[in-house]
């Protein structure tokens, strides 16, 4: 058996600059390094739980505004350290000391946490830690940023073993910042669906409201979440092998959708920009399902791509990856790079999937009949774009956009801007006032197609999205690739109205489904024009919200008119310039997806075919809004 204790502990480096620089090691400090703080917590109950110690997690958002991480694993080491200072010291305020570094602590890991509890610390005006192990209720707190307060110290005795750390982060670093319970529900859903039998609850003491989370069957419970709006085309198939240390666990599910979404996990931590186990995933499944149309005389022959056979599928590929085997690729632990992962992954996806689809050749036949139109839909946008490329097409194409689209005259794509203007008067006036050099106008003449059930031919066949693909020039769907785009930004600008909000949202289930690596990319932007103009007669004053106005109010001395906004086009030229469009005074709103399985569950409830789960969802989120996917540029 491992020994974890205070030999399992070992120190790298000390803890510096992380008050200093708290963006080095979190991220940012918003909204999202906040949360982060509780991530790197949590995450160490976690690795304990998916080394076989413990089952059971609480999450408590007290009263105060700190929060409470408990866990039933095996308790912090209590020992005296190397270094001459008890271990919890160690762990608490040494930047990289932890049990992560040494493989008699933790046969698995996400590899991320070693630096966590004391980046935690640092950023806190106190941490109390209270640890059951050994029989003893122990006890250390730190002050002020990681300093110790009171040392270790037993303060009972108990059977019980665990580790319960409370925090209360600096919020004159996090400034503005608060604690979500929606948020950290949302993660905590997602952490109990990869380790099947563990308990996760949330309590937010404030609002007097609990969530408990357990799933003996995670993975497909996962599956049934993402889905839950979506009309199926078969059960979930789902499997588990382990070869050479390393575990893979699949699920997967086709839907009558035509977008694929694929999420991959590795030691629980997620992998967002895929990696060597996707990449397996993805070749075993289409080597599957090319062997059983080959061998039962299904098509004519012709290969399936990748892409035809992964329309409409939701997977999720969850691998435990052994210490000593895990690799990641870059500093950010978004893709995995472990190459022995990849063969391991492609060869127990297509064992499992060629005895699925010769044991149930209906489910297997209905799902070639898709990927054989996928495969007539790609090729027929193929030979357009190849009659586009060889000019054939191309004449068309321009009169089509010479009456809608104002080119920049600048041949930097990475500095020109599009801007999607709502309705022809706006157009007129951000045509009018923009700088020519670096920005294009494209205005849009009424509500685009709603693409969340639109395949790639229903997109083609809409001559206003069609003019924006083109104007884009970067392909569409599995074939987008950002560096083809003429434009380094695609900034959103419509009215700050009901329509205006439906016209944005259109846009972005547009981007979401058929060029989400512009978001990914971060070139995908909202603008954010204000509702009123303050005239003082020698100069104006703009206000983006009623708030904000009610606000300026109070601190006005003297006469002055309010302007209320419309819509972009009551604005002049000079205006929307200035206040929407000018780089150097304009707000504008990056678009950014901060967790893909919720992305993929709001844009299929708002945006999909069923009613009732939509009313429910809008019932239950009245003051929605999209601070957990945008944040200012």
């Amino acid at each position: 058996m491992a020994v974890y204790d205070e030999t399992s502990i070992k120190i790298l480096e000390g803890l510096e600059a992380v008050r200093k620089r708290p963006g080095m090691y979190i991220g940012s400090t918003d909204k999202r390094g906040l949360h982060h703080l509780v991530w790197e917590i949590v995450d160490n109950a976690i690795d304990e739980v998916i080394n076989g110690y413990g089952d059971y997690i609480k999450v408590v958002l007290n009263k105060n505004g700190s929060i409470t991480i408990s866990d039933n694993g095996r308790g912090v080491p209590i020992g005296m350290h190397e270094s001459g200072k008890s271990t919890p010291e160690v762990i608490y305020t040494i930047l990289h000391a932890g049990g992560k570094f040494t493989e008699s602590g933790y046969k698995v890991s996400g590899g991320l946490h070693g630096v966590g509890a004391s980046v935690v610390n640092a950023l806190s005006k106190y941490m109390d830690v209270v640890i059951y192990r050994d029989g003893k209720i122990s006890n250390i707190r730190f002050e002020d940023g990681g300093k110790v307060d009171i040392p270790l110290k037993q303060v009972g005795e108990s059977k019980k073993t665990g580790t319960t750390v409370t925090f209360m982060p600096d919020y004159e670093v996090f400034k503005g910042a608060s604690f979500s319970y929606t948020t950290i529900c949302e993660r905590m859903q997602e952490s109990a669906f990869l380790i099947s039998g563990l308990t996760i609850e949330v309590v937010d003491e404030e609002e007097d409201k609990t969530e408990k989370y357990f799933y003996e069957n995670g993975l497909n419970s996962f599956i049934e979440y993402i889905n839950e709006d979506k009309n199926p085309l078969c059960n979930i198939i789902s499997f588990n092998n382990v070869k050479n240390g390393i575990e893979v666990s699949v699920a997967l599910q086709y839907t009558d959708t035509y977008n694929e979404n694929i999420l991959s996990f590795v030691n629980n931590v997620k992998t967002p920009d895929g990696g060597s186990h996707e990449v397996g995933f993805k070749t075993g499944l289409t080597k599957a399902f090319n062997d059983y149309a080959k061998n039962n005389n299904i098509g004519k022959g012709t290969l399936f791509d990748g892409s035809d056979v992964r329309e409409g599928l939701s997977a999720v590929i969850s691998l435990k990856i052994p210490e000593a085997l895990l690799q990641f690729e870059g500093q950010t632990k978004a893709k995995l790079g472990t190459p022995e992962a990849r063969s391991i992954t492609e060869s127990i996806t297509y064992e499992q999937m060629k005895f699925f689809l010769e044991e149930n050749r209906e489910v297997a036949l209905n799902i070639i009949d898709k990927a054989t139109k996928s495969m007539e839909a790609r090729d027929a946008a193929r030979k357009a774009r190849e009659l586009v490329r060889s000019g054939k097409g191309k004449e068309k194409k321009e009169k089509v956009l010479s009456g809608k689209l104002a080119k920049a005259t600048g041949k930097n794509n990475e500095k020109n801007e599009l801007f999607l203007v709502e309705g022809d008067s706006a157009g007129g006036s951000a045509k009018t006032g923009r700088n020519r050099e670096t920005q294009a106008i494209l205005p849009l003449r009424g509500k685009v197609l709603n693409c969340e059930k639109a395949s790639s031919n229903d997109i083609h066949a809409n001559e206003e999205l069609n003019t924006l693909i083109y104007a884009i020039g970067a392909g569409i769907g599995n074939e987008f690739d950002p560096k083809d785009s003429n434009y380094g930004k695609i900034i959103i600008m419509t009215d700050a109205d009901d329509d205006g909000a439906h016209i944005q949202t259109l846009l972005l289930t547009f981007f979401y489904r058929f060029m989400r690596p512009l978001i990914e990319n971060g070139m995908l932007y909202i603008a954010n024009p204000p509702l009123y103009a303050l005239d003082f007669g020698k100069y104006k004053e703009y206000v983006a919200t009623d708030e904000e106005l009610e606000e300026k109010k109070k601190t006005i001395k003297g006469t002055y008119k309010v302007q209320r906004f419309k819509g972009l086009g009551e604005m002049n030229s000079d205006e929307l310039y200035e206040t929407t469009m000018c780089p150097e005074t304009r707000s504008l709103i990056k678009v950014s997806i901060t967790d893909a399985a919720l992305a993929e569950k709001r844009v299929s409830v708002l945006m999909g075919d069923k009613v009732e789960p939509r009313k429910e969802w809008i019932n239950e989120n009245v003051d929605f809004t999209l601070e957990d996917s945008f944040r200012k540029e």
